[in-house]
């Protein structure tokens, strides 16, 4: 009886993971959704304790130890991470679960609870799929983190050989591992080559793909999981690690769709971005600067107005300023709405959560698609710590790094404002002819102060 209801807990859980992934689709119901996911992994737990009880020998104490950890971890992350290092707990979120589908394959193989070939199989790709998402997540939470030892990708002479050689020896022990009898041992090797292969396949990507490896390695997560979910058959491993594994891989094509990429360059970590040879001194031979004082006049004679973030608003916390600019232009009668590209940012949905942090009306974020089409209309578009995502390079430059690229094409605004610290170039290490162009002002500084800077100005007059 007990069983069965701890079956009936699992199906329950499963439904309130499916209803959290809907809801989460949309930034105006993901908070709900992220109440149901949260839900669904309670009933989990609880379910999962209730299963182990039926067991000869249960460890309370290790179980107890865990989800207080677990929670205490958890709640202390939540509590302090900034929404710039977002990215990177994502990442590092990836990695643990990539680790735990390791261990618990791994514990169940040790143990002597894996006896079908099948069941083989399933602990042998839970390991090599969990590996491979964890030295990979590691690697783009440091490339994203900007850590020294990762800003550059590492040189490995050979890396297509290697990483063939390594596929050709995993697929050898798996199967020797599933076909024979004692040759359990390889699960180790499995494991090494694996983590040796996650790094082989990150090494080489640049920070302007970053947005693709963290929704293909969300997507090897759920896939680990489901493995292992055949490894303990246990249900609920089995249904959420597929509702994630799937639309993590969907999510992927969107995000290879944004930035023109196949999805045969990101699983064959092909991607890299490039720099480009042009000569910057004479692109930017006619770049203007101005003065928060000139942007509020400009403003005052605006009566649409797109902002466009990118990941420097992101690093200057300046999206509680944005929204303090809104206000004040839309107390005086301008329409203000905010351009998201897809991966502006350093992972999936990042501006969208940045701007929701300081209450900016979900309605007013628009899709790249929806902004584009109207962009002429705009009266001035303040661009904010973007680059590659509004460079028109992509558009007419076939040999770029990001050619082929849909990017918003704030260029067709009236009047176009860009707030950079410098004229740096982007992750994708190419310059923007916007900030030099006929209609462009760049405002330099700091993207909080320049913006709280524009908003004095704007009171002031």
């Amino acid at each position: 009886m007990e069983l069965a209801l701890v079956k009936l807990a699992y199906i329950i859980a499963a439904v309130f993971f499916i209803f959290g992934l809907k809801f989460m689709a949309h930034p105006r119901t993901a908070v709900r959704g992220n109440l149901f996911g949260a839900i669904g992994m309670a009933i989990a737990i609880i379910a999962a304790i209730v299963e182990v009880s039926q067991l000869p020998e249960n460890h309370y104490g290790f179980i107890l130890a865990g989800c207080l950890l677990g929670t205490g971890l958890g709640i202390y992350l939540a509590a302090t991470v900034q929404m710039t290092s977002m990215p990177q707990l994502v990442a590092l979120f990836n990695a643990l679960g990539g680790l735990a589908s390791v261990f618990v394959a791994g514990g169940a193989l040790a143990l002597g609870n894996v006896e079908t070939w099948d069941a083989l199989l399933a602990s042998g790709v839970s390991g090599l799929i969990g590996a491979v998402t964890f030295s990979g997540s590691m690697l783009a939470a440091g490339k994203l983190q900007e850590l020294p030892a990762f800003r550059q990708p590492i040189p490995v002479p050979g890396r297509h050989v290697i990483a063939f050689a390594v596929v050709a020896l995993l697929t050898l022990c798996l199967f020797l591992m599933t076909a024979r009898e004692g040759y359990l041992w390889l699960y180790l090797p499995i494991a090494l080559l694996s983590l040796g292969l996650g790094f082989l396949l990150v090494n080489p990507i640049g920070g302007a793909d970053m947005p693709v490896v963290i929704a293909l390695f969300n997507s090897y997560s759920g896939l680990a999981a489901t493995a292992t979910g055949f490894v303990i058959d246990n249900d609920v491993l089995i249904i959420s690690g597929s509702l994630v594994g799937a639309s993590g891989l969907i999510l992927t094509q969107l995000m290879c769709k944004a930035m023109n990429r196949s999805l045969g360059n990101v699983l064959f970590g092909v991607m890299q971005a490039g720099a480009g040879d042009e000569d910057v001194d004479e692109i930017y031979a006619n770049v203007r600067s101005t003065s928060a004082d000139d942007v509020a006049m400009i403003l005052d004679s605006a009566q649409r107005v797109v902002v466009v973030p990118g990941y420097g608003l992101a690093v200057a916390q300046a999206q509680h300023a944005v929204r303090d600019l809104g206000k004040l232009l839309e107390a005086a009668d301008v329409s203000v709405e905010y351009g998201i590209h897809p991966v502006a940012g350093r992972m999936p949905g990042h501006m969208n959560v940045l701007l929701a942090e300081a209450d900016i009306d979900y309605d007013k974020l628009k899709e790249m698609d929806h902004i584009n089409p109207t962009m002429e209309t705009v009266d001035v578009a303040i661009v904010i710590g973007a680059n590659d995502v509004v460079n028109p390079v992509a558009q007419t430059d076939p040999d770029s790094p990001i050619a082929g690229m849909p990017i918003i094409e704030v260029s067709k605004a009236r009047t176009v404002i860009v707030i950079k610290r410098s004229l740096s170039p982007g992750f994708a290490g190419i310059a923007n002819p916007l900030f030099a162009a006929e209609n462009t002002l760049m405002l330099f500084g700091d993207g909080q102060e320049a913006v709280l800077a524009i908003v004095s100005a704007i009171k002031d007059n």
